[in-house]
């Protein structure tokens, strides 16, 4: 069936109503909350959550005993993950720059969200100084009616694309779970592999088992890809390398930088390495594996910060990094470690494989659905969404 067809079918020759967002919703920005209601973690008391910009988990910025908000709503960020939409159902008090949208009609709040999430990156904001959104440059914004008139019917199509669009969410979010449950688990083998108790096995320090060399700027940096990635700052890459400068089959952590220091990663191909990091490799693969050694440092980034260097701008210096004691047991219990991390990685990081792809097909598939059931036609041009 065609994409026209589809529609045509759901609407069965009914209208279209296009309404400015600001005669469907009430709009309003988050402001401060007083210093007397505001707790960093969740008490008997402070256990309305405080929301700011951000996406999931990160829009949590604190809780308070006062819910600004407390009906169903929708909130649209207003800094930084700009036009951001998310769909609220419990009480919350939204702090600036996050914009809050209240129905002002009767209305099924979730098909207005799926509708949003079509048009979250269109928003037009001025170039010059810090980028944001603001109440007047989304209340022009124009939203779909179907049967404008006949609310029995409208509400019933809003329900019924709703269910459909549900479905792909909820089985998004159950994986999304599933994946957060075996990271959890990854995280737990991992611990449990990798801590030793004292006379178990060989202490060993790094400089004296691995050859430790920092980074160079390359001669060359090219925005478009070629043979070698440019490896720079932990997990940044700000460019591709025309050469590289190491072979694969190493470890490697950020010298300096507030953000990537304890990130460790770990290189299978040839890359140039930037002059940010370290890299590190087994003088003796006979005695320590380079991939043991990856997952070491991964599960112990507490060590990595705690060689960090307070003070203008911090830094690791490669002689403390060179002292770090680490575990050596034999190399048949290393390739073992290696074996078994190796699976749980592959199920939860790779792009290719396991869950993450998964993920993303179902996202895919989701976003397909979603425009197809929101591509309303349109009378007449409507109106942009810009400053």
């Amino acid at each position: 069936m065609s994409e026209s067809t589809f529609l045509e079918k759901m609407l069965d020759g009914a209208e279209v109503d296009w309404k400015p967002l600001g005669e469907v919703f009430d709009v309003f920005a988050g402001g401060d909350v007083p210093k007397e209601a505001l707790s960093k973690i969740k008490t008997e008391k402070f256990n309305i959550p405080i929301l700011s910009n951000g996406i999931g988990g990160r829009s949590l910025y604190g809780w308070t005993n006062i819910p600004k908000v407390k009906k169903p709503s929708l909130t649209i960020s207003a800094r930084g993950t700009i036009g951001w939409t998310s769909y609220r159902t419990e009480p919350f008090f939204p702090i600036v720059r996050l914009l809050v949208l209240t129905p002002k009609v009767e209305m099924n709040l979730r098909y207005y969200y799926h509708f949003m999430k079509t048009i979250e990156n269109d928003y037009k904001v001025a170039p010059a100084g810090i980028p944001q959104l603001t109440k007047p440059m989304i209340k022009d914004a124009q939203l779909p009616i179907p049967f404008p008139n006949d609310p029995e019917k409208s509400l019933a199509i809003q329900a019924e694309i709703v269910r459909i669009l549900d479905t792909f969410t909820e089985l998004t979010t159950e994986l999304t779970t599933e994946l957060t449950d075996r990271k959890k688990q990854y995280n737990y083998y991992r611990d449990q592999l990798l801590t030793f108790e004292d006379g178990d096995v060989e202490w060993k320090e790094l400089g004296n088992v691995t050859e430790i060399n920092t980074g160079q700027k390359p001669s060359e940096i090219l925005e478009s890809a070629t043979d070698f990635d440019y490896i720079n700052a932990g997990t940044s890459r700000s460019g591709y390398s025309a050469n590289s400068n190491c072979e694969g089959d190493i470890v490697t952590t950020p010298s300096r930088g507030q953000g990537g220091i304890g990130y460790v990663g770990y290189q299978k191909r040839p890359f140039w390495l930037g002059a940010l990091c370290y890299k590190m490799k087994s003088k003796d693969k006979d005695f320590l594996i380079n991939k043991y050694l990856f997952y070491f440092l991964q599960s112990k980034r507490e060590l990595l910060l705690g060689l960090k260097k307070e003070g203008g701008v911090p830094a690791v210096n490669k002689s403390d990094l060179a002292k770090l004691q680490i575990p050596v047991p034999s190399p048949t219990e290393q390739a073992r470690i290696v074996a078994i991390l190796d699976k749980f990685d592959t199920l939860t990081h790779s792009i290719s494989e396991g869950l993450p792809r998964e993920i993303e097909l179902r996202q895919k598939q989701y976003e397909y659905y979603r425009d197809l059931l929101l591509n309303f036609p349109k009378s007449e041009p409507q109106t942009e969404i810009v400053a």
